[in-house]
């Protein structure tokens, strides 16, 4: 009789990305220089940056989160997706570098040297999502996916990563790649995630909002705080240097082939 593996399966990290890795909503801190291309306007900005604040301090309930996806899918309607790309990779070690909480990096560098797949979950959009969280070193990322129609959002969300899509998410990767969900790690700020949490059998609370607190210490969850955002420069891991020095030679090549595009129209 043959004997049963001995291999453990392997064992993944997940992490939310606003709040949790990063001290801000990356939406957010993406705003300047969506400003600045033209994609948003004065007025659209300020209302993002009011919404956010108000979200910061009344916490992230289902309600006022669909509220501002419902408000980022209506302002991206019709956004060109490959200028998108271009402005987040361009702009996204000046944008981001300053955010990323330390305790995070050193965190995520932990998993990657045990040997565990790092996997960002956010409701953020895949475009911004994606380079951040290869600029971190992570395994891989699921993040909201807007539909593109020739190229540019529709305004319809094909899938929205949030509440009960993260838990829905991890267990797709889970079978995908093997990861035993009893082994596996979440780490989140919001309440919103707690069916994430709950699918995983080490869950975290980073930074929680009034309910995730209460409820994670009803359940015996560990309850960390991250204080110190520091540019992630000097901090990345060696192989995640790499990918950024060719992240930001992609970033240039699309930019630059982007403006051509516009020039010669």
């Amino acid at each position: 009789m043959a004997q049963p593996s001995t291999t453990p399966s392997p064992v993944a990290a997940f992490f939310d990305l606003d709040k949790t890795i990063i001290a801000s909503s990356s939406a957010l801190a993406f705003s300047k220089p969506l400003l600045r291309e033209g994609l948003i306007n004065r007025r659209a900005a300020l209302r993002s940056a009011y919404a956010q604040l108000v979200f910061s301090l009344a916490g992230a309930d289902a309600a006022k989160t669909e509220r501002m996806r419902a408000e980022v899918s209506a302002l991206c309607t019709g956004w060109d997706v490959a200028q998108v790309s271009a402005i987040v990779r361009e702009t996204l070690h000046d944008v981001v570098d300053p955010l990323v909480y330390v305790e995070a990096a050193e965190l995520i560098s932990a998993h990657l040297a045990d040997g565990h797949d790092v996997v960002v979950l956010s409701a953020t959009g895949e475009e911004v999502v994606a380079p951040v969280a290869e600029m971190l070193g992570a395994t891989r990322s699921v993040a909201t996916r807007m539909q593109i129609v020739d190229g540019r959002y529709s305004g319809e969300v094909d899938f929205y990563c949030y509440g009960e899509n993260k838990a829905v998410a991890a267990k797709q990767l889970a079978a995908t790649y093997g990861y035993d969900l009893a082994q596996c790690h979440a780490y989140t700020d919001s309440s919103t995630d707690i069916p994430l949490l709950e699918v995983v059998g080490r869950p975290h609370a980073v930074n929680p909002d009034r309910v995730l607190r209460k409820h994670a210490t009803e359940q015996g969850w560990d309850i960390l705080a991250f204080e110190r955002p520091m540019s992630l420069r000097t901090r990345i891991p060696a192989k995640s240097a790499g990918l950024v020095a060719l992240g930001a030679v992609a970033a240039g090549a699309t930019w630059y082939g982007y403006n051509r595009r516009k020039r010669t129209r």
